[in-house]
Order: structure tokens, then sequence, then C-alpha cells
């Protein structure tokens, strides 16, 4: 061979063995934005580096920051979605190579395409698709925002990727696109940061807010990705599933401070069974590699295979698996907010969870337990970093792996016929009435993505449960499972069968949330499954719904006011409530979700309403202010004693006291009407000597368990409370109450619980300890009334079918 033939050869050998870094090199950033001395660090901005002991950054700070970056760097595209429930500009951080910036418009079409292969028209397309797509990453950051450290994170890993020269980082950004989400709860970001620079260098430095640090969901602002309520939530759905796609989600948070130092999946059992094997491969894939490359950097306490699962569906790391998307969760151990803490072996020692025996003992998913010692938040912000950066580095390492696991996904829920005796189809009939409840069920599936039809035209279709055909009336809408997010429709209409797991000593292993959601059943409406439909493609006449607002045209209601702060309705509705009733709704220091979720109810109906503080109830002219005092879910201790003294400062302990017990007895016997719900029920029995008795109160989980299932009420018809509602309702019992009355004459009995086929969706043990038990109960005291829910009528704004107990509750009071 010529010897010019062998330096050929070896020239092309050393092209082809270094041809990613060759590749990830060939972009070019601006001569003139992106030079590195140019491109300002979070330090130079903020005057201090992300991470740092007793710092925080604000929503302002980290939005100058990711601002001075836009305008830096040729790397990063910042846009702003919308706005927040309190009015703050909830923004995103595009970030990826020059090149790739400047086309995201092309990246996106191709996206788009591959999310839906019904838009392919050949197999050239999709593998020109395949060939020039990205894999598009999405990191969201601190959606809890007292788990501070990953918004503070998001300003270092954005000047990373936009500064760094190194051919790992270039690799990364020439094959993906990542979404940086520097928080999807910028009011929260403000809440945690005022509350955390006012309380420095005070007792009560590092404590968390009293106050819920979402306007209204407080930590379930990860509740809300199926029902999609809130605005934050709305936003990035729209950004997520029905504009860019992302193959991988990666949500980071923060956990308790004595556990392991981080979570990274494979997760914990019991998996969903509308999950694709496939995803579940690829996130224990990525989970894998985060955590060797966490221990390949000396970081000790990372754990896999423990407490968190991947059942249900409405957190934002669990949406996409609906969505034939990775979703990928980190949990790492926390510090009190930015200041460092001091954890002992024996804090350690007493540890424990569904995985992790011990945070001392090591396992095959917990190889190397971390020893106890100083912890703060630069140890979380530096193994949140490795996290992210090993997550994109799979993504670009690999990028048409993703892309074509993604495209199959959807091709194979779009052709593939239903599995015998599984749905066709799902059909939310015509006529039934609940006009506003369809119309926020269609909402919510239109904003995630799933495809909605209305029948223009009957169809004749076999329900499931039947042999004849029957006729679906036009009007009707029906929503067909041959659609790219098949799994999404499953998840939201199927009754869930959560499984029945116990400990070695008989005891209910707890699920990591809830264990059904049914979304009919919460909503109220009528669903039914459709297994044949008569009519071939070509005869039936269905319009595709493209808009919510369509549906609301139909039923008559009004489009939403989009200009009012803090209200969250997608739909304008008139209240259900008599205009002339004073309501007061408890809210307490002890932050409680279930306040928040009633006030979002009260929002969206236009319902009038006062938060009463405890100082208002220590006051003695309750009766000259209100008709109705609500107490949500919260508990006896709680209400009475609220925080401890010196826990926080003054203003913030102490609850209502004796003195507003007497107060409130005093209001009902005045002639006001106290209703209660689910927890706060205990209050009113035990303080007021009602002739009531929680049954399930006290039993062990062996003997009864039901943490989050959807039940069978049946309502007494004779009683105002059930004014036009159906003689069984679907209600939502989350470790809730059953009620055994002690005296008949003095309790009027408004629903008790099912004495067969209670359990409609989720998981229940002990069946008959509910069997017949009261549900909802009125007792009269003095002149008033206490109303008590056993169960939760607003249950994170998503109970819409149980809503209406609550109008009526409160109308009766004026009667």
């Amino acid at each position: 061979m010529p010897r010019h033939s062998i330096a050929f050869y070896a020239l092309l050998f050393v092209i082809l063995l270094f041809a990613p870094a060759f590749g990830s090199a060939a972009f070019a950033d601006s001569p003139v934005k992106n030079k590195v001395s140019a491109i300002p660090s979070p330090q130079d901005i903020l005057g201090f580096k992300p991470g740092d002991d007793r710092t925080i950054a604000d929503w302002k700070q980290i939005t100058n920051y990711f601002n001075r970056l836009n305008k830096a760097s040729t790397r990063v595209h910042v846009e702003t979605l919308g706005k927040t429930t309190l009015g703050r500009d909830l923004f995103v951080a595009f970030i990826s190579s020059p090149e790739n910036i400047r086309d995201l418009a092309k990246y996106k079409a191709i996206q788009q395409k591959l999310a839906d292969p019904r838009l392919v028209k050949s197999d050239l397309e999709r593998n020109e698709l395949l060939n020039s797509g990205k894999t598009v990453v999405a990191i969201s950051c601190s959606i809890h925002s007292s788990e501070v450290v990953a918004s503070q994170m998001s300003m270092q890993l954005a000047f990373e990727l936009a500064s760094a020269q190194d051919s790992e980082t270039r690799q990364i950004l020439q094959n993906t696109i990542l979404i940086l989400i520097p928080s999807p709860n910028p009011d929260g970001v403000d809440i945690v940061a005022d509350w955390y620079r006012k309380t420095l260098s005070t007792p009560f430095e590092g404590k968390e807010p009293p106050e819920i640090y979402h306007y209204y969901a407080g930590h379930d602002d990860n509740r809300d990705w199926f029902m999609l309520n809130l605005r934050e939530t709305r936003l990035v759905t729209q950004l997520f599933w029905k504009q860019w796609f992302p193959e991988i989600v990666y949500d980071i948070h923060q956990q308790g401070t004595t556990g392991s130092r981080l979570f990274i999946p494979p997760f914990y059992d019991p998996p969903n069974p509308r999950i694709d094997p496939i995803l579940l491969r690829q996130v224990g894939l990525i989970g894998s590699k985060m955590a060797a490359d966490l221990e390949s950097k000396g970081f000790k306490g990372v754990i896999t295979n423990a407490l968190y699962d991947t059942w249900w569906h409405g957190g934002f790391r669990t949406a996409p698996y609906f969505h034939n998307s990775i979703g990928i969760l980190s949990e790492a151990a926390s510090a009190r907010l930015m200041t460092p803490i001091t954890i002992t072996p024996e804090q350690l020692g007493r540890s424990f969870t569904r995985g992790m025996p011990s945070a001392l003992q090591s396992s095959t998913n917990f190889p190397a337990p971390w020893p106890g010692g100083e912890w703060r938040a630069r140890d979380i912000a530096d193994m949140e970093l490795v996290a992210a950066k090993s997550v994109l580095s799979l993504a670009g390492r690999y990028r048409r792996t993703y892309l074509s696991n993604f495209y199959n996904l959807g091709l194979r829920n779009s052709e593939s016929a239903p599995a015998p005796n599984e749905p066709l189809a799902y059909l939310i009939p015509a006529g039934q009435g609940n006009e506003e409840n369809v119309s926020k069920t269609i909402d919510a599936l239109l904003n995630q993505g799933v495809e909605v039809h209305r029948l223009d035209k009957e169809l004749h279709v076999r329900f499931e449960g039947t042999k004849e055909f029957v006729e679906a009336p036009a009007g009707s809408y029906i929503v067909l499972l041959s659609q790219p997010f098949r799994p999404d429709v499953q998840s939201l209409f199927e009754r869930q069968h959560y499984p029945d797991r116990r400990a070695p000593n008989g005891d209910a292993e707890r699920p990591y949330d809830v264990a059904g959601w049914t979304l009919p059943l919460q909503m109220g409406i009528e669903a039914q499954s459709i297994l044949e439909i008569r009519e071939s493609p070509k005869e039936r006449k269905l319009n595709l719904v493209t808009d919510s607002s369509e549906v609301r045209r139909d039923f008559g209601l009004i489009e939403a006011d989009k200009t009012g702060e803090a209200r969250p309705a997608p739909m304008s509705l008139t209240s259900p409530v008599s205009g002339n009733v004073r309501i007061g709704l408890y809210r307490s220091w002890t932050p409680n979700m279930d306040e928040g979720w009633t006030r979002f109810v009260f929002d969206t109906f236009n319902v009038s309403y006062k938060s009463v503080l405890d100082t208002d109830i220590r006051a003695e002219n309750l009766s000259e202010k209100f008709d109705v005092i609500i107490l949500p879910s919260i508990s006896m201790k709680a209400i009475v004693e609220g925080n401890a003294p010196e826990s926080y400062p003054k203003e913030y302990t102490g609850g209502i006291t004796e003195k507003g017990v007497k107060n409130l007895r005093m209001f009902v016997e005045n002639g006001g009407t106290l209703i209660c719900f689910d927890a706060s029920s205990e209050f009113a029995i035990k303080r007021f000597g009602l002739p009531l008795k929680n049954v399930v109160d006290g039993l062990k989980s062996s003997e009864f368990y039901c943490p989050g299932s959807i039940l069978k009420v049946e309502l007494n018809k004779s009683t105002a409370t059930a004014t036009h509602l159906s003689n069984a309702i679907s209600a939502y019992f989350i470790n809730s109450s059953a009620f055994e009355v002690t005296d008949a004459s003095r309790v009027h009995v408004l629903a008790r619980y099912a004495t067969s086929g209670i359990l409609q969706s989720g998981w229940l043990l002990g069946e008959k300890y509910l069997d017949g038990k009261v549900a909802l109960a009125e007792v009269p005291l003095g002149k008033g009334n206490v109303v008590l829910f056993g169960f939760r009528p607003q249950h994170r704004g998503q109970t819409w079918g149980t809503f209406p107990l609550i109008w009526n509750a409160i109308n009766n009071s004026v009667h």
C-alpha cells in the first residue's frame, strides 16, 4: 500500500474515532455574542454564587439574570409563557447550539410531527425527521418553592451550558434542545425568598413560611397535571403537549433532611399499567446513568428504587408517561432553605422508608450511604448540576434512539386495535345536563393534547356490558382511543384498581400519592365505554373540537375574564350561592392546602367570601359578620392551638384558642351555620359534644385503609342538600371519616356510604367499616346548624361532582 494511502486511512480512522467531538465542535458561536469573557456568571449579576449559604435570589433577580444571559449568548433564547396566578411572568430558557437556537421554529415543527405520526406521509419523511431532529429535554426546578435550591441552581446550569467550550458540552448543545424552567411557581419563589430574608439572623431562620407557597395550591401545585386548574400548569402543559413535545422531562425536587441525600430512578413499585414498558426501561437507564455519574464524582447517599412510584397520573414527572415521554424525578435531602444543618448518625439510623430500611444501611440500590455531618445548599446544588448534565449527556449521545422511540409509541397508539374487551372510544353523551362540568372536562382533555370529537350525526354504538347497538345522539362528544396519547385517555377515563400491597405485618403499604382519580367520576358526568361502532369511518360525521371555547359556546357559557388577578377559572361562571349569604372561610397560620383549594373553587365559581384568621375568630362578633363559616380539612389541634409558641413570630402562633372555640359555638347557637370538611369535623364533634363518632379513627391500616380513592355515596333525597342531585354520587375519600350516630334524635343524616359497590376507583381495605355509615350529616345546635362532611367535597379543585353539596349546604343556611 502506498505511504500516502496509509496516512489517509490513519487520518480517516482518527476522524471516525472522534466523530462525536468533531461533529459537536462544528458549530461556531457568534463573534459578537457568546465570547466566554462576555457571558455574565450568576455571581457577576447577583453578587454571590447560587447555592452559597444564607443567600437567595428572588424571581426578579432570576428573571434579570436570564434576560442578561439571553442578550449575551447565542446559545440561549428566553420566552415568556404568560402570567402566573399573581401576575408574575412565567418564562423558560431554550438552550442549545447557536444554529439550533436560530432554527427553533424548524425543530418545533419536527417535534410536532414526531408526536403525531399520522402527519408523516412516508418512510422517507420519517427518516428525515429522525435524522435532523434534536432530543428535546425539559428540566423544571423548584415547583415546590420551599425546595428552593434548584431554582438557584438553574442559573448556574444555564451559565455553564452557555459558556463551556469542552467537547461534552458541545455534544449536548449540538444534539439536544434544553427547555429550562427555573421554576413553574414564580409566585412561590418570592413567597419563600421574602420570608427567608425577613427571618435571617432570627430564631426562625430556615423555617418554611407560615402560608402555602402557591396562592391556591401550596404543595399541591404538583398534583394538577391532568385537571389543569392552575394558570401555571396550563401554561407549561400547553408548552409541552401542544408545542414542543419533549422526549425527556426532568423534575427536580427536595425531600426531608434525614433520609438519603438524593433519590433518582428507577422507581419503586407499583408501576401504572398504562405506562409503556419501553418508557420504564428508559427511565431506569437514565436514572442508572445519573447514579453512576454521581458515584464516580464521590457523592454519597444516592438511592434508587425507593419510596417514589409511577402509579398516579397528576404530577409534573408522571404526566409525560401518558404522553409517550420519559419522566425523571430527583429528590435531594433538604437543608433549612438556604441555611446549613447538621445531621447526626443517630438521626439517619432512625430514617427509613419503603426501599430503604435505614439511611445508614448499604444495599444494592443504596451502595454508599452518607455517614452524616454538615449538609448545605451547596451540596444539593452540586448534586443537581451533575444529575442534570448526566441526563443531557445521554439525551445527546442517543438522540436518534430517543426520537425513534417517541415516534414509534405515538404510531403504535394511533394504529393498533384495542385489546379484546377494551374500549374503542369513550362517549360523553349529549343531554345529560351538567354543562359546566362537561365543558371543564373537555377543556382539561384538550389542553393536554387529547383529541375530542363532536358527533354531528348520531352513531350506533355498543357499550361495555351490552350486546345490542344503541343510538348515541348527535351533539355528544366522543374520545377515540386510536390517537397518539392513548395512554392518557385510558388513564383518565378508566377506573383504577390499585394492587393490594402490604408490609410483612399486614399493614397497608402507602402509595406515593393517591390510588384512584377517574376523571368522569370526579367530575360527576356520564362517560360510557364504547366497544364497537356500527358505522364505518367514512360514514361517521365527527367534528374535531379544536378549542374548549367551542364547547362553552355550545352550552351558552360565558367566556373567561382573562384580566383578573388570582382568578383561575377557564370559564366565567354564575355564582351558585345566594348573593346575600355572608361566608367566612377559616385560614390558619399552619399552611393548609385544603383551605387554598376551597378559595380556588369559590373564586372559580365567583362565590363571595372573606378569609377569617385566628384573630377574627377570637373576636366576639362573628354573628354580626357571617352567616356561614367554613372550616377546611384541618386537624383539631391545628385549629385550636395553631403553631406552637416560639416556633414562629408571635403573630403566627396560637390558633383560635379556647376563646375562639367558645365564639364559634356561640356563632352557631345564635343561628349561624358551621360547615366542616373532613378532618375539621373532629373539632366540631369533640369540642361541641355532637352525637357522632368517627368509626375509622384509630384503626390500623391492616384493618382499614383508603389512601385516596373514589367511593359511592348515597344521598338522602328527602333533604334540601340533595337538591338537583341523583340518588348516588361519587365522593373523594383520602384517609377521611365515616360517622356513626349516637343520638338519632339530634342528627339529620344527609348521605351515607354505599352498602354495596362502594369502591369505584382506587384502593379500599376494610369496606365493612364504611358499610352504610354516615358520610354527610347536619346537627342542629341552638338556633343554628353544624354540617359535617366525612370526605373532601372540593378535593384539589377536581371533584366537581360534589361541589353542589357545598352550594346547597351554604344556601340552606339562609332558610
